[in-house]
């Protein structure tokens, strides 16, 4: 898969919005692609050149932004692309549902453009990092093979979502390293969101609960963070 290195595709209803978003990306140099609904972005993304990052609205026209999401995830040659979901819906609930679904980020409108750039530099930073990356690691029978994003123990496949797998790959890229609670959602979210400890609890529960026995490898430090491995 070859993305375009410079193009963001940006989906979104509202015209005034797709047009302001459209001029602050070209003048931080990117270039960009717009459409009003999921269908005409599917149908175009599908045939032409693939971007380096979605801005996905959620209430969209006919399909809603996470229907799309599920489906750019779905497939094989999109699945990989970063996405940042761009909505006015800003509880709480909205974020994790997106963030669960495989969504990178999360903006909330009103936003401010400079936020918007900053939040897109840092999304393609820590994105491409993670695709760049094709190597198996293990721990303590916790087998990982990012080039394929799967998942076992003692052979046993683990199906993880995607935050879950992103967790679970920086915790076992830094086996053995105390890592804190803001490197964690620095590294894996991207940004700071009312609730965000909560969060970060819940996935770790979630992910040790499937690994069974060997989620006791992930070890909880108090007022710190959490590592994996002895």
């Amino acid at each position: 898969m070859i993305l375009g290195s410079r193009l963001i595709h940006i989906v979104e209803d509202d015209g005034d919005i797709r047009e302001i978003v459209r001029y602050a990306l070209r003048s931080s140099g990117y270039d960009t692609e717009g459409f009003e609904n999921g269908a005409g972005f599917l149908e175009y993304v599908y045939k032409n050149p693939l971007p380096s990052l979605i801005l996905l609205d959620i209430m969209l026209p006919g399909e809603d932004g996470f229907a799309v999401l599920k489906k750019i995830r779905a497939a094989s040659m999109t699945k990989f692309i970063p996405v940042i979901m761009l909505t006015a819906k800003g509880g709480e609930y909205d974020k994790v549902k997106g963030l669960d679904s495989g969504a990178d980020d999360y903006i909330s409108k009103p936003f401010g453009v400079m936020e918007l750039i900053s939040r897109v530099n840092a999304v393609l930073r820590r994105s491409f990092g993670f695709q760049e990356k094709s190597e198996t690691f293990s721990c303590g029978g916790i087998s990982l093979d990012n080039s394929k994003r799967e998942v076992s123990v003692n052979g046993r496949e683990v199906r993880l979502t995607y935050k879950e797998y992103e967790l679970l790959y920086y915790l076992m890229l830094n086996s053995g390293i105390v890592l804190n609670r803001e490197k964690i959602l620095s590294e894996i979210w991207g940004f700071d969101f009312e609730g965000e400890s909560r969060t970060l609890d819940m996935h770790v529960k979630t992910l040790r609960a499937k690994l069974k026995d060997a989620g006791k490898l992930i070890k909880t430090y108090r007022n710190v963070g959490f590592k994996l491995g002895d």
